[in-house]
């Protein structure tokens, strides 16, 4: 081909005003730690000088075009020292927690680059920098002990993709560098476009500051690009042309003879010789080889074999790291003059030349299977390696390409072309993005969003180019009809493609599973069309790997094919189809070879090799996700099992061992040679593994391994709730030995499904983490059938390892379902009763309306005017609490007393604050509250007409029935949320009623009882049970609300908490404008943090509306303690939980009553503790966090219904929202069970031996006998006849109930004697060393099962180790994490004085252990227990000075009192010594009155009056 010859020089003028102008920047005015930093440099350059007072001292957003080898990294780095300057406090002490720096760097070689600079040059300074790309993963710990991270944009893009999963990451970021911006109109640009779009749309939103710095090449349109990343064109651009470039750079086209060191690019491995042999001939052909041929020195000889010895290296990718760095380290000191190297040289490794050769634009891309033009971004960076500093005036750039390609790169070089946007190529799969992240969620949005990217400026700027005629433009400046076309026409395409739900009438997106596992994984849109064309639940492994995955359409080259063949004969296990001749069949061999790890020579194949590798993992993975939302089970296990092929090389059918890197080929081949399976070599010893192995001392290292695989025991129960439910309880237990090196320290990633495998289906999907040494506990719903299938598996498999999964089979054949539930009571059309119905003029006057409703008009008789026993099941807010109250009526009528019975002290305090008003101070009735807190005396009681009490205060009451006259008093016992039977505290309840049962048969009294409760699903056995027949009855449907309720259940999926609430954030707010814009809107979450966290993304969310304060109807004035509630105050939203100050809490409380604030987030207990109705109520998440069990559980049903009870206040709505998020896979349980009523189990198997201890303690029972009869006066009893499957009961005929009652008294008579409660024969044993000290007995108690249940918070832990290291008793410092051991600390702290909250029921325990003390006779112990319960009234140590006990008395006053002549004893003396000390005089006393009276007068009064 002929060669276009050519010299292009650029004329430069080095004494350029401008530069002249502007002095240089010394380094020594740099602040101390910039001193640091920049450590050797005497002073920045021309352009850094110029830019540095922008950069190091403002917060401004930078773009700097200037020329590459323009010193810009040095820039970057004075944004970065301003950044931690900002962080910097006194003392020198940088807060490395409060931010982060992104530096997004175009290729994966220049990221490992910028990580060594910035690591180096940041050591002084303490700042970790480390690299995030698709070679280099960090872990979550790893990333925040990290400042910096330098990363790739795909690599950021699908960071912040997840930010739900990263939300603590993509929010301390402070500054965002990015390199090499010109990147925009590449390929690559709308990677960069939706980055740039995504941080100035969160800047907005959250109103953090997040500074953005652009570094790029001299580009033309500069202000386009300034524009698009939110620049100051007067303050934040600078733009420097190559007159800047330090060494001045010659661009021509013509051969290069010159004695100086020179670079040859050329595009392949192998053309890398090829060009060297060929130029080292053409030297000597001229005679010129001299001229290349290195000098003689000492450390010349080492390296001769090396290297070719006429002065010509080769560099590329494909050489061992050593010879690589050997050739840099020669070509660097001059050995070589004249080094051929990739493409990849220029940007991975800073090897500047004086002459840089570009020989040939045509590279293959991998991606595209064929020759592409070299990019002007790669032709930039290459000549940016022309000219040395410190050795050359001027550089030399030569570019060799065809003819036709001339005026291509002539024009690029030269600037003429703005850069446009590429963005139009990638709109569907970056909508998507944002759709899936919850940041676009309808056209609206999503025409904004447009509005943010470079696409959006450049449009505008050059609407031809973007095929907008000039009439439209004229029409339509800010292009809004454009942007709304394009959103439109791509929400259209992602519908199509099942990635998204747009429903275009609206114009709102919904993300779909499709949608997100695309986003997640990266997956363009049409590789997505692929699957849904070519993908089904029948396909095998092999047909995967024939899929039309890639997204790439290849050519096969003549020269691969035999190759080809060859890697398809000897590496690939599965048929390739279509054989290598087609694209498809090459990537299937390629992959194939990969797994098997073969070796390929050709440089095209290596490259696809690798391409293929680097991508393979990511959409299988993807795949294995999409079918496992497709609830394919046989198609789901084979794709997962194809992920960990691929992640480790190895085939599903060989050995596990192979996973194992320091096993030996030989010793691994030998295991597969013998057949020598896990299971074989777990039950063999090691000398016989090594005799077998023909090794002797392998053996153990074998054997070591055989245990470290993961595996698993399994262990289920089933229960059945209804005919169509199916709860599983599935405890998965490690059976191997841990080791932190193999299985890492946070836990091994497990997958479980339940799958039929009669009509291959998965009914239940969940991903869990094994910890170490700890069983996982899993607890979940499965539908079932009729008629019964015979099973289903449980399958668990791992998520890492080959070989390790484990087959649990749920087995149907003895499974007895629950009877059907009888039907609700039909609400009649009845005419509403008027209140006079009542007869008495006093309880009419106490309700403010006239008519009854209609639930309360169809009970009235029967409550009012019988005495039988009522059950009454209704819907929450149906008025249940007036209907407890005409029971109550009828009672004052006779004056016998009355029992409430509330299963909440929240609750309890609710009735008492309205009833003291409403029944003591107007009806004249005496109302007593009796809970853990309010112990009133016994006079009172007894006098009481009206007892408020807690289920256990009752229980511990009424079991001396016998001597307490007022509980045989009783009249009737009302029983609120009677459903909360099948909850943890359901047992108390069972073994009240029960008990109050046998009373009545013993005192022939009868006692009323009337049962509150919400819809129910088994009333008739609750019924049965309370004794009523048909007349008590009244069980509602849950529709029948006064106000009706309408429900919206969303499922939101992720495996993680705390990202899953994150992502909920954004659906509350739209709930709240689309269904309750300015009505009362309520927010359950599951704690503390979760109030504050949801407050915070809501204002963020109200900070983009015009008006954020919308949800405030009042004037800011509120004096509050809370900081974060002063800040959510002023928005409108309130937040409530229990570690409010009360007065804070009742602040809250009124301003939401009252309609001042309309949106309260509250902690879930709230919902069963105060009635505050709301027009929408927000359940956000339906788990809340086990401190017992260490992990994330599930409400009760029966607290979501509470919750949507609030929904709909009866006098200002006609109809109630509920919006219910929920974790995903439990959309279709909460969907059931929300609609139709809940049965209810009794959970009193669990505690039965405490129950039976407590009668055996009253006399009710003292033979076994007693013991079984009592059981049949439980609900337990008639559940069990109902649903046996539930309470593991095979049949139900007489012997075999019999029998399980018999075995079960047995079993827990024995747990009591066990436990020294009980004697059933003489025992003389006694566990109780007679001799215990003080600090002995603390630990006792706090070992107590009732202390299990004090909730060990999230990072609490750490608390309790700084709690520890200032209390005086030491505990077990591996135990931080433990209930008990945190009682333990709060006892000490309490003694301490820690300004911290003290257990209550701490003097119940030690109280039961003083009275087995005195019961043993055991002076010493009894003495030091007694001792102990002063220090916890008191809440000082023993051995402090007894006049802590003083009000306002502390430690540090106490030498105050030391040299104060006190005669006789110090109580005597202390008022005397008080009123001396106002006017001392003695000069024997050394009291200044104002140091013991430092505190207030009346504090002095105060103690004055103790003493005395």
């Amino acid at each position: 081909s002929s060669t276009y010859q050519r010299q292009c020089e650029i004329e430069v003028c080095c004494n350029d005003a401008v530069t002249r102008r502007h002095p240089l920047f010394a380094s020594t005015l740099f602040a101390q730690i910039a001193q640091l930093v920049f450590k050797g440099m005497k002073s920045l350059n021309r352009i850094q000088s110029l830019v540095y007072e922008t950069a190091y001292n403002t917060n401004e957003n930078l773009l700097i075009c200037a020329p590459t080898g323009a010193g810009k990294t040095n820039i970057a780095m004075l944004t970065v020292l301003h950044e931690i300057h900002q962080h910097l406090q006194p003392g020198g002490v940088i807060k490395k927690d409060e931010f982060k720096i992104i530096y997004v760097a175009p290729m994966k070689a220049l990221a490992a680059e910028m990580t060594n600079y910035f690591s180096k040059r940041l050591q002084p300074l303490g700042i970790a920098v480390k690299e995030l790309t698709g070679d280099m993963q960090l872990t979550k710990g790893e990333i925040l002990r990290t400042q910096m991270l330098v990363t790739t944009p795909e690599k950021w893009d699908v960071v912040t993709r997840k930010s739900v999963g990263d939300v603590a990451l993509s929010q301390i970021v402070r500054l965002l560098i990015l390199d090499e911006v010109h990147l925009l109109h590449e390929d690559r640009g709308p990677v960069l476009e939706s980055l740039v779009a995504r941080t100035i749309r969160q800047v907005e939103s959250t109103q953090s500051m997040i500074r953005i710095l652009g570094l790029s090449a001299t580009l033309p349109n500069y202000l386009d690009v300034a524009s698009f990343l939110h620049v100051n064109p007067y303050i934040g651009l600078f733009f420097f042309d190559s007159r800047f470039r330090p060494v001045p750079l010659g661009q021509t086209f013509v051969g290069v003879k010159s004695t100086n060191k020179v670079m040859v690019f050329v595009h392949a491995r192998n053309a890398t010789v090829r060009t060297g042999m060929g130029l080292i001939e053409m030297a000597k052909n001229h005679g010129e080889i001299s001229f290349f041929q290195p000098v003689q020195g000492s450390d010349y000889g080492q390296c001769e074999k090396q290297m070719f010895p006429e002065g010509f290296g080769i560099h590329h990718a494909g050489m061992l790291r050593s010879d690589r760095s050997l050739m840099e380290s020669m070509f660097s000191k001059g050995h070589l003059k004249v080094l051929i190297c990739t493409a990849t040289l220029a940007w991975g490794v800073n090897l500047p030349a004086h002459a840089v050769i570009i020989k040939g634009t045509q590279i293959y891309d991998a991606k595209r299977g064929t020759l592409v033009d070299l990019g002007i971004l790669d032709v930039m960076q290459i000549f940016g390696r022309a000219g040395r500093p410190q050795f050359d005036k001027y550089g030399e750039g030569t570019i060799i390409t065809t003819h036709d390609k001339l005026s291509h790169y002539l024009t690029l070089l030269t600037q003429q072309n703005p850069i446009e946007s590429q963005f139009l190529d990638r709109l569907a799969d970056n909508l998507n993005a944002e759709i899936a992240l919850g940041t676009v969620t309808n056209v609206e949005e999503a025409v904004k969003w447009l509005s943010y990217t470079y696409l959006y400026v450049r449009m505008r700027a050059n609407p031809l180019a973007y095929g907008i005629n000039h009439k439209a433009y004229q029409m339509d400046p800010s292009l809004l009809l454009y942007r709304r076309e394009l959103v439109v026409e791509s929400g259209r395409k992602l519908d199509k493609a099942k990635m998204i739900r747009f429903e275009e009438r609206t114009g709102y997106y919904a993300s779909t599973d499709m949608g997100r596992t695309a986003s997640h994984f990266y997956i363009r849109y049409n590789t997505i069309e692929t699957f849904n064309e070519l993908f089904n639940s029948q396909r095998t492994e092999a047909d995967i790997l024939m899929h039309r995955v890639f997204d790439v359409c290849w050519k096969v080259r003549d020269e691969e094919m035999e190759e080809l063949e060859q890697l398809l004969c000897n590496y690939c296990e599965l048929p390739a189809a279509g054989g290598v001749e087609n694209g498809y069949g090459k990537i299937n061999v390629l992959l194939q070879t990969y797994i098997s790890r073969g070796e390929v020579d050709s440089f095209s194949l290596i490259s696809d090799l690798s391409y293929v590798a680097q991508n393979a993992a990511r959409i299988v993975r993807a795949l294995f996700e999409i079918a496992l939302r497709k609830r394919w089970p046989t198609m789901t296990y084979r794709l997962l099992t194809l992920c960990k092929m691929i992640d480790k090389r190895l085939w599903g059918f060989v050995h596990p061992l192979r996973q194992f890197p320091n096993l030996s080929h030989v010793v691994l081949n030998r295991l597969e040679e013998k057949k020598l399976t896990v299971d074989k070599l777990k039950e063999m010893r090691k000398d016989e593994i090594g005799h077998m192995l023909h090794h002797v001392n392998i053996g153990l290292a074998v054997k070591q391994c055989v245990h470290q695989i993961p595996s698993i025991t399994m262990e289920a129960n089933i229960q059945p709730i209804t005919r169509t439910v199916l709860r599983v309880r599935l405890v998965v237990t490690p059976d191997f030995r841990w080791s932190d090196q193999v299985h890492g320290s946070v836990g091994e990633p497990w997958w479980l499904w339940v799958e039929d495998p009669i009509n291959d289906h998965i009914y239940h999907s969940e991903h869990f983490l094994l910890q170490k040494k700890q069983p996982q506990h899993i607890v979940f719903t499965i539908p079932i059938f009729e008629p019964l299938p015979s099973q289903y598996y449980i399958k668990v498999v791992s998520d890492r390892w080959l070989g390790a999964e484990a087959v649990c089979i749920i087995n149907f054949q003895n499974l007895i379902l629950p009877e059907r539930h009888p039907p609700h009571t039909e609400l009649l059309d009845l005419q509403p009763l008027p209140v006079t119905a009542l007869g008495n003029r006093e309880y009419e006057s106490l309700y403010k309306f006239t008519h009854f409703n209609p639930i309360q008009t169809q009970i009235f008789h029967t409550l009012y005017h019988s005495d039988t026993n009522v059950l009454l099941g209704a819907p929450t807010g149906s008025g249940k609490t007036i209907a407890a109250e005409m029971a109550m009526f009828r009672v004052f009528n006779k004056y016998p007393t009355v029992v409430y019975i509330a299963p909440l002290k929240a609750l309890v305090r609710e009735r008492i604050e309205d009833w003291k008003i409403r029944i003591e101070e107007k009806l004249g009735k005496k109302v007593v509250e009796l809970t853990g807190d309010v112990t009133p005396d016994m006079r009172a009681i007894a006098q009481a007409d009206l007892i408020v009490t807690t289920p256990e205060k009752w229980d511990g009451v009424s079991r001396s029935w016998q001597n307490r006259s007022y509980v045989q008093k009783v009249a009737i016992l009302i029983i609120d949320e009677i459903h909360l039977l099948g909850e943890d505290r359901g047992p108390v309840l069972e073994v009240i009623v029960s008990r109050t049962n046998f009373i009545s048969s013993h005192t022939s009294k009868t006692v009323r009882v009337v049962g509150l409760s919400t819809a129910l699903a088994n009333a008739r056995d609750l019924a049965d049970w309370l004794g009523i027949g048909q007349v008590g009855l009244f069980n509602f449907r849950p529709s029948v609300r006064p106000v009706p309720l309408e429900v919206h259940i969303h499922g939101f999926p992720g495996q993680h908490y705390c990202p899953r609430m994150a992502s909920m954030n954004k659906p509350t707010f739209q709930a709240i404008r689309s269904h309750s814009p300015a009505k009362p809107v309520l927010i359950f979450v599951s704690s503390r943090r979760q109030t504050r966290l949801s407050a915070l993304d809501l204002i963020a969310f109200l900070a983009t509306e015009d008006n954020p304060k919308q949800w405030l109807h009042q004037d800011e004035r509120e004096v509050l303690r809370d900081s974060n509630l002063k800040l959510t105050l002023a928005f409108g939203i309130g937040m409530h939980h229990a570690g409010l100050h009360e007065r804070d809490r009742k602040t809250v409380e009124e301003l939401f009553v009252n309609c001042k604030i309309q949106v309260l987030i509250a902690t879930s207990t709230l919902a069963w503790g105060v009635n505050f109705p709301a027009h929408l109520v927000v359940v956000k998440g339906t788990e809340y966090f086990d401190g017992k069990t260490k992990r994330y559980v599930d409400y009760p049903i029966t607290d979501v219904l509470q919750m949507m009870g609030r929904a709909g206040r009866p006098q200002f709505d006609d109809q109630g929202k509920a919006v219910i998020l929920v974790h995903d896979i439990k959309k279709d349980f909460y969907k059931k069970f929300l609609y139709e009523p809940f049965p209810v189990e009794s959970s009193l198997l669990s505690v039965l031996s405490d129950h039976l201890n407590a009668e055996i303690a009253a006399g009710t029972i003292s033979s076994k006998q007693d013991a079984m009869d009592y059981i049949t006066w439980t609900y337990f009893f008639r559940r069990l006849v109902m649903n046996p499957s539930y309470y593991s009961l095979e049949d139900i005929s007489h012997e075999s109930i019999n029998k399980y009652l018999s075995n079960l008294v047995e079993k827990s008579l024995r747990e009591l004697e066990c436990s020294y409660c009980i004697e059933i024969k003489e025992v003389s044993r006694s566990d109780h060393n007679p001799l215990w000290t003080v600090s002995l007995l603390i630990s006792v108690p706090q070992e107590a099962e009732e202390y299990a249940e004090l909730p060990v918070r999230h990072n609490e832990d750490q608390l309790n180790s700084q709690l520890a290291q200032q209390l005086p008793l030491q505990v077990n410092p591996h135990s931080y994490d433990s209930a008990h051991t945190k009682t333990h600390l709060l006892l000490q702290a309490h003694f301490s004085h820690a300004p911290l909250i003290i257990l209550k029921s701490v003097l119940c325990s030690h109280q039961a252990m003083l009275d087995v003390a005195a019961n043993e006779g055991w002076l010493v112990t009894a003495i030091s227990i007694c001792n102990l319960v002063q220090m916890i009234v008191q809440g000082r140590w023993l051995h402090d000075s007894s006049l802590l006990t003083l009000p306002h008395v502390e430690q540090q006053d106490l030498y105050l009192f030391r040299y104060t002549p006190i005669t006789s004893s110090i109580v005597v003396d202390l008022p005397m010594l008080f009123a001396q000390s106002v006017n001392v005089t003695s000069p024997r006393v050394p009291l200044k009155s104002q140091q013991l009276l430092h505190m207030p007068s009346k504090a002095v009064r105060e103690v004055v009056r103790v003493v005395t």
